[in-house]
């Protein structure tokens, strides 16, 4: 009966398929497409982008990741204030597998104690929501300046060294706005009649 080093050859062969195997079992990153969205838990249902190889009856064969569900989509958020957009179905996304499960921190936030000690599982997404894909690759994109706009470009807002600047189709504002700390909508112009003629700056 062979032993296994006559087997695998020498024992360098066996750790490198100790640590493929295990290396088949650690989850870490893989992009996915949001198939649906739940905008009240800020949870989505992701398919897995890339499909896995697995032996079948002998046969090597492509087959799909289950759906990961119930994934909490990170948007930027700190200090009070957060960047939210609409997270359609179809969109891609980067899913990143957490060390350990985290469901007692996600249900209840602060630092926990999590009895099930599962590691880089599939069970433990967060989804980052992004274009990843080339065909979906964002054009235009500014080299020199902060952006926040739509893919188009047709409606964007920008933070170029000290200016701010807007370039839009139609800019609407709010009824209460004020401008260098004049009311826009209730200022006057005083010492003026009425008739044709131009009055001078806001006092």
């Amino acid at each position: 009966m062979l032993t296994i080093n006559e087997r695998l050859g020498d024992q360098t062969e066996l750790f490198r398929l100790l640590a493929l195997m295990t290396a088949l079992d650690i989850r870490v990153a893989m992009p996915g497409i949001i198939e649906s969205y739940d905008s009240d838990r800020q949870t989505a249902t992701i398919k897995p982008a890339i499909r896995e190889k697995v032996n079948i009856s002998g046969n090597q064969e492509w087959t799909d990741i289950p759906l990961l569900v119930d994934v909490p989509v990170m948007f930027p958020r700190a200090g009070g204030y957060s960047i939210t957009f609409p997270v359609k179905k179809n969109d891609e996304c980067l899913v990143i597998f957490a060390d350990c499960c985290y469901d007692a921190f996600w249900q209840s936030g602060g630092v926990q104690n999590q009895i099930d000690r599962r590691r880089h599982d599939l069970s433990d997404g967060l989804a980052i929501i992004t274009k990843i894909s080339q065909p979906n690759r964002l054009s235009g994109v500014s080299t020199d300046s902060l952006q926040i706009r739509n893919d188009a470009g047709s409606a964007i807002i920008e933070i170029a060294d000290s200016n701010i600047n807007i370039n839009s189709g139609n800019i609407n504002i709010g009824p209460n706005t004020t401008i260098d700390g004049r009311s826009f909508l209730g200022h006057t112009h005083g010492g003026v009649e009425p008739g044709g003629g131009t009055t001078g700056g806001v006092t």
